[in-house]
């Protein structure tokens, strides 16, 4: 499966992004998907996942919400409330199980990462 990640871009503080990530090649429905980002100097960190469920990094609990568009094959993350602590690329990935899963060494696919910057 290939996925695109796209959305990305320059907010204030306070402000919203949707990025989203869509697949190609094979449908979402059976797969596990999941949101990572990486800020500079950091390791790439666990943001949210969906399967017939969805789970969050404690860091954007009620800020942010995964979702997905079966019919558009597509993941999306409404990110509000941004903080400038919330700049980073954000990588879309996927797992071909349907298991909620937070590790980056446990999905198999990976699109290109989305710039996301916040000003304060």
């Amino acid at each position: 499966v290939q996925l695109q990640a796209s959305g990305g871009g320059l907010v204030q503080a306070g402000g919203s992004l949707r990025l989203s990530c869509a697949a190609s090649g094979r449908t979402f429905s059976s797969y596990g998907v999941g949101w990572f980002r990486q800020a500079p100097g950091k390791e790439r960190e666990f943001v949210a996942a969906i399967t017939f469920i969805t789970y969050y990094a404690d860091s954007v609990k009620g800020r942010f919400t995964i979702s997905k568009d079966s019919a558009k094959n597509t993941v999306y993350l409404q990110m509000n409330s941004l903080k400038p602590e919330d700049t980073a690329v954000y990588y879309c990935a996927a797992k071909a199980l349907p298991y909620v899963v937070t590790g980056v060494n446990e999905y198999d696919y990976w699109g290109q990462g989305t710039q996301v910057t916040v000003s304060s």
